[in-house]
């Protein structure tokens, strides 16, 4: 069972993006998606404790949807992505899966992390 964790870099303005929500959710059997949790982004633009998950995650498949409109008009702009959505495979061996995500008004960006 695994464990996922993430955190926001706010490239145009080169800090980190507080306040931003953060939805998980897996794919079920029938390719539907469920939510297992949502958290926001601390002043260090990180979700802490790893989603406040009770339980390591299965092997499958998640997404994360990041609510990057709510935080871009907090600080007066317009944004051309609205929501980002990041979907990602956690294999059987149990590991920590880091999914950083970098942000800017019109791009964004990201990577498997350590």
């Amino acid at each position: 069972m695994s464990t996922i964790s993430t955190h926001i870099l706010d490239t145009a303005h080169g800090k980190p993006a507080n306040g931003v929500a953060v939805y998980l959710e897996s794919q079920k059997s029938d390719e539907s998606w469920e939510q297992l949790t949502h958290a926001w982004t601390d002043e260090e633009g990180r979700v802490k404790p790893f989603f406040l998950l009770e339980e390591p995650l299965e092997a499958g498949t998640y997404r994360l949807i990041f609510d990057t409109e709510a935080y871009f008009s907090s600080l007066e702009l317009k944004c051309f992505y609205p929501q980002v959505y990041v979907v990602f495979t956690i294999g059987d061996e149990p590991q920590h899966y880091h999914i950083p995500l970098l942000i800017s008004p019109f791009g964004y960006s990201t990577y498997r992390g350590t």
